[in-house]
């Protein structure tokens, strides 16, 4: 039998990261017949986390939440009614329980883990068996905690919409979670990958990683345009994975190709007046999507190719217990990671 209670994080306020209250007491929730308790192993955090208690969300967020939508564990006991799993399964959460497949909408928006529903950093929780995937079998807990959010997103930016080719040429940004993951799925499908950074030191880990060409942002202001020069015939990028944002959005329009597309993840970058128009895209003749992750459909796809292609995801080498939350909070804030943050729940 499981336990009654289960230690869990709320979020309480938008104070920053002292909104963050700790229970190590919470009741369990009950079991539906269609749900699954999971005792969770490990999560792992994305910026959208540090954004909610800042208050800076665009997304539905309900009062109290439970805060994380990436974790990792076990099938403890299922509902009556439960076909997907048994106990013993090894799961994942699907960031967006509602989205199984096909496109987003309304009503998708508001079944997002760990905004506008209760998430991942407690001991126990409990899902519908639909918002759950079973973890590759090449991955450990704290791997496979990193798959729902920067993993599927970065899936989806390269299969969702123009399916990448091999040949092709990504451009990603940073060192963060997407953009680790785009690199990994990229050249694994036989694309070639350009990656900026700011460090030196990064840059020789994207390299090792497979990065083709690294530029530092800092060094090359203009590297949109040293990105497109490093293409075949210097025609520009099929596929930009955009993370930074306002601040970012111009040189990624250099970047494209002409029919290429730019998916916009984030804003870690800030927010800026002095941003692209709408008739950028049109005078690059290119596609510039807004994504949220991905389906169900996606996660199974993209955990096929992780196990076929044996891809590891790249979590940093310090991991926090669940009860140092607000510090592994600040930690990322700080941008002192490299790929993801793993929170260990238990053993």
């Amino acid at each position: 039998m499981a336990p009654s209670t289960t230690k869990q994080w709320t979020v309480q306020g938008q104070d920053g990261f002292d909104s963050l209250k700790w229970n190590e007491k919470a009741p369990v929730p009950s079991l539906g017949d269609k749900e699954v308790l999971v005792k969770f192993h490990a999560a792992s955090l994305n910026f959208r986390d540090l954004a909610i208690p800042k208050g800076k969300y665009p997304f539905p967020v309900k009062e109290g939440v439970i805060p994380g939508s990436d974790g990792a564990g076990v099938v403890e006991e299922v509902g009556s009614r439960v076909t997907r799993f048994k106990k013993g399964d090894k799961v994942a959460t699907l960031f967006n329980q509602g989205h199984l497949a096909g496109s987003i909408n309304p009503t998708i928006l508001g079944t997002g883990l760990g905004g506008a529903i209760d998430g991942t950093l407690r001991e126990y929780g409990t899902f519908d068996e639909q918002g759950l995937v079973n973890i590759p079998s090449n991955l450990d807990f704290n791997e496979a905690a990193t798959l729902p959010c920067a993993a599927l997103t970065a899936w989806n930016a390269l299969y969702g919409l123009k399916p990448l080719q091999p040949g092709q040429t990504v451009l990603t940004q940073g060192t963060g979670g997407v953009s680790i993951f785009a690199l990994q799925f990229a050249k694994a499908a036989g694309a070639r990958v350009i990656a900026t950074t700011s460090s030196a030191e990064k840059a020789e880990l994207l390299k090792k990683l497979g990065a083709d060409h690294v530029i530092n942002y800092k060094e090359t202001p203009n590297w949109g345009e040293q990105a497109q020069s490093l293409t075949p015939g210097g025609l520009g990028c099929e596929h930009v994975v955009e993370v930074g944002g306002p601040t970012t959005m111009k040189q990624s329009l250099n970047a494209v190709k002409i029919d290429g597309v730019i998916s916009i993840i984030g804003f870690i970058g800030g927010f800026s007046k002095d941003q692209p128009s709408f008739l950028d895209c049109l005078n690059n003749l290119c596609t510039v999507r807004g994504l949220l992750v991905g389906s169900r459909q996606q996660f199974e796809d993209m955990n096929a190719a992780i196990e076929a292609n044996n891809i590891h995801p790249i979590v940093d080498e310090k991991v926090f217990g669940l009860s140092e939350l607000k510090e592994a909070y600040q930690y990322m804030f700080d941008q002192k990671h490299f790929g993801k943050m793993a929170i260990k729940i238990s053993e």
